[in-house]
C-alpha cells in the first residue's frame, strides 16, 4: 500500500498527518500488543517442545528401568530355586537332611541348664519341634 498524497519530510505518508493523536496511539499499543503477542506464542512454542522432548527422556528412561525391574526379577526367581538353595545350604552352610535317628532334642532344665538325650547326634532341634 503506497502513500496517496506523497510524502513528508522525515518520510511519513502525508495521510497519517491529519489522524488524531489518539488513534496515533491506539495504533501504537496495538502494535506493541501484536508484538508481545508474538513473543509470548514463541516462547510458548519453544516451552512445549521442550516438554516434549523431556518426556520424551523421561519415556525412556521408564522403559529402561521397567526392562532392568523385569530382569532382576527373573535373576531373583533364578536365585531362589529350590535346589539351588538347598545345594548353597549344603556347601555352603554344611547343612543336611534330618532323620528321627540324627534329631537331637534340646531340652532345658529350671536352672537354665541345657542338656540333650543324644549327645552324639550333630542336628539340633528346639525343645516341642516335630520331628
Amino acid at each position: 500500500i503506497g502513500c496517496t498524497r506523497g510524502r513528508g519530510p522525515w518520510g511519513a505518508c502525508r495521510a497519517l498527518e491529519g489522524r488524531s493523536p489518539v488513534s496515533l496511539r491506539l495504533n501504537l499499543v496495538l502494535a506493541a500488543l501484536l508484538l508481545l503477542s508474538c513473543f509470548w506464542l514463541v516462547r510458548t512454542s519453544h516451552d512445549a517442545r521442550r516438554f516434549y522432548a523431556d518426556l520424551e527422556k523421561a519415556k525412556s528412561q521408564s522403559r529402561e528401568l521397567q526392562i532392568d525391574y523385569e530382569r532382576l526379577q527373573v535373576d531373583k526367581r533364578a536365585q531362589a530355586t529350590p535346589l539351588r538353595v538347598e545345594r548353597l545350604a549344603r556347601e555352603k552352610l554344611h547343612m543336611f537332611n534330618t532323620t528321627p535317628a540324627l534329631t537331637h532334642y534340646v531340652t532345658t532344665s529350671a536352672s537354665g541348664v541345657v542338656s540333650g538325650a543324644n549327645a552324639g547326634a550333630s542336628a539340633v532341634s528346639p525343645a516341642g519341634a516335630r520331628p
